[in-house]
């Protein structure tokens, strides 16, 4: 987006500025949606599918498209606090109550095209175009009033533009900065409702000539309103109507009750008469005087602070909240009823077996007569869904129809209804779950156990299927950074097996899998083999070997000190069992078991003190353990004995 300031361009504005506005212009690249932190009035312009929004706490104003997307800002309107358009939609008018002026702004370009002062410190607030002039009311709680602006007045001729007191109802009149309302059907036509205190003071004024003329008025009793906080003029009737809810009819300069929508905060009313209502979290449409909305849109859960027609009455312009502020939302097609539609389908079902799927197609708007949905069946052989036969509601909107699912798995029904001419396209869906065959898989080599780096061939068989006949092998070794990797996948052979090598470093589940079809269920199952550590012992410092009986044995000096290197498969913090005994009375005996730690290079070196006597006989050997040795990825695993023996 680019920035740019902007000059008064005409000796009019000129007189009348008393600040300079900065306009952000939105490029073609930006999609964001027009967003405020507090509402300061919303306004549609036909002329140019551009809606406004004023954001009161920055004292900006927001142009967006027909979408909601924003197109272009203004900034330098302090307090705005309502917003309206001229007749021909060339011209944009902004209450400032922030600094007692209505701005005028070229609606296309929101350049500044004249500031009006007005001589109050309590306004203006609300603003309206009608019978040519700008109108705005003003005041505090007890001195409300009625002032307008005539556009056509040339500030050179010392006239001004601005007129004050202009409400024609004298004491009581209206008390606070009234709502202001017009109707593009009775263009010298003014709504006026008190705001701002419980009572329910309005009136209709005629701005179609010189002076304001009463068409009707109420001075509040409490009777028809219990407060004011909306107030809309009702196209082709003499009508107003309040809070969204309550229509009240004015003739012989009187108000009477003339009948209420259901429950609402407020509305606007299209110039075709449709009404669009706030309530709650969501906005309704109403058709002149109905009892059922046409139809309903859920704004969410910050509700909706304000919203107006597009001229055309295409679409509605809402400000919906959110957890940070207010954003512009397009409510598109208010004209269309959206049905309701139910699937009941069963929740499980027999594979080759007719169920029975019936449901219900309903809306506030009556549907035509015969109406058709189209079904569709999803499952694993028709994953991108078969149309079935399509389905014809009866009187009542109900509906039935049988299908016999060819498939197990997850069953998807799709009901879809393409909509008509007042009604929006709906669907449902409902799923059923068919069980499939569970099939015959098995893996061999579970619980066996091999020597470190053994090339082991596992062999997955699968039994009978229906179509599919593909296997999956996987390997997950204990401990390992990359687990979970894929041996082999094919077609078993002619005898329903497939066989995939692992080597054999670590204990290691080996897992079959068979991802099923249309008719056979999906099934793994896995087998656990086990590996041993590598490991082997070299002895040093001996003078000699000679066997002792059949055994061989190293031979020390007795004050000599045997030097014992083992080398062991590295892991991480790995250690190994030292295990010592001593030879006595025709029988070994344990001397030592203690655990040292293999070092990077898979050494342990472990240096055995000398007995210092001669004829001792003692053997070693190192252990690898499962768990006690510092990690688990491999099966318990015992190095050979070594034989030593001290001599003289």
């Amino acid at each position: 987006m680019r920035t740019r300031s902007i000059s008064t361009a005409t000796a009019l504005a000129v007189l009348f500025s008393s600040a300079v506005l900065s306009v952000t212009a939105a490029g073609s690249a930006s999609a964001a949606s027009a967003a405020v932190a507090s509402p300061g009035g919303i306004v549609a312009d036909g002329a140019l599918k551009r809606v406004f929004v004023g954001d009161r706490s920055a004292g900006k104003i927001l142009a967006a498209d027909y979408t909601g997307a924003l197109v272009d800002s203004v900034s330098g309107v302090s307090g705005v606090s309502g917003l309206a358009v001229s007749d021909d939609g060339a011209t944009l008018y902004a209450a400032a109550e922030g600094s007692h002026e209505i701005v005028a702004l070229d609606a296309a370009t929101l350049d500044v095209k004249a500031r009006y002062a007005v001589a109050t410190d309590t306004g203006p607030r609300h603003v309206a175009f009608a019978g040519g002039k700008v109108w705005f009311t003003y005041g505090d709680q007890w001195d409300g009033d009625l002032g307008s602006v005539d556009p056509a007045v040339d500030p050179a001729s010392g006239t001004d533009a601005v007129t004050l007191g202009q409400f024609p109802q004298p004491y009581p009149g209206i008390w606070g900065p009234a709502l202001l309302d017009t109707d593009p059907s009775a263009p010298g036509l003014l709504a006026v409702g008190q705001t701002g205190i419980s009572t329910d003071s309005m009136a209709v004024v005629d701005v179609s000539g010189t002076t304001p003329q009463l068409t009707a008025w109420y001075s509040g009793d409490y009777t028809l309103n219990q407060g004011i906080g909306d107030i809309d003029l009702v196209p082709g009737a003499p009508e107003v109507l309040v809070n969204g809810m309550q229509r009240d009819a004015y003739a012989d300069g009187k108000f009477t009750a003339a009948g209420a929508y259901p429950s609402g905060q407020r509305a606007d009313i299209a110039a075709d008469g449709l009404v669009a209502q706030v309530g709650g979290t969501k906005v309704a449409v109403y058709r002149p005087g109905a009892t059922q909305p046409l139809r309903t849109y859920t704004t969410g859960t910050y509700g909706t602070a304000d919203l107006t027609w597009a001229p055309d009455s295409s679409r509605i312009f809402a400000l919906v909240g959110t957890s940070g502020g207010y954003t512009l939302k397009a409510l598109t097609d208010p004209t269309l009823n959206v049905p309701s539609l139910t699937v009941n389908a069963p929740s499980t079902a027999t594979r080759g077996k007719q169920l029975t799927v019936t449901g219900k197609l309903s809306a506030t708007v009556p549907l035509p007569s015969g109406a058709k949905l189209q079904v569709t069946r999803t499952d694993l052989e028709s994953p991108s869904g078969k149309a079935l036969p399509a389905v014809t509601v009866k009187a009542d909107g109900s509906y039935t129809f049988t299908d016999t699912p060819p498939a197990g798995g997850t069953v998807t029904y799709k009901v879809a209804y393409a909509g008509d001419a007042g009604h929006t396209a709906v669907s449902a869906s409902d799923k059923v779950s068919v069980p499939r065959t569970k099939p015959t898989l098995t893996l061999n080599k579970n619980g066996n156990v091999y020597n470190y780096g053994a090339d082991v061939s596992f062999t997955a068989h699968l039994g009978s299927t229906y179509k599919n006949r593909t296997v999956e092998i996987w390997a997950n070794p204990f401990g390992s950074d990359k687990p979970n990797k894929l041996l082999k996948t094919g077609t078993v052979n002619s005898s329903g097996n497939i066989s995939a090598t692992v080597d054999m470093t670590r204990d290691t589940d080996v897992t079959a899998v068979f991802k099923g079809d249309a008719r056979t269920a999906p099934r793994t199952v896995k087998s656990t083999a086990y590996a041993r550590v590598k490991v082997s012992t070299a002895v040093s410092k001996h003078y000699k070997t000679a066997k002792i009986g059949s055994t061989s044995y190293y031979w020390f000096h007795k004050s000599t000190d045997p030097l014992l290197t083992t080398t062991m498969t590295y892991y991480k913090g790995r250690k190994q069992r030292f295990d010592l005994q001593v030879y006595s009375g025709g029988k070994w005996y344990s001397a030592d078991s203690e655990y040292f730690p293999i070092g990077t290079n898979g050494k342990s070196v472990v240096s055995l003190e000398a007995p210092g006597q001669s004829g001792i006989r003692a053997r070693m050997r190192s252990v690898y353990v499962n768990g006690s040795s510092g990690d688990t990825v491999n099966t318990t695993t015992y190095g050979s004995w070594k034989y030593l023996y001290f001599s003289k």
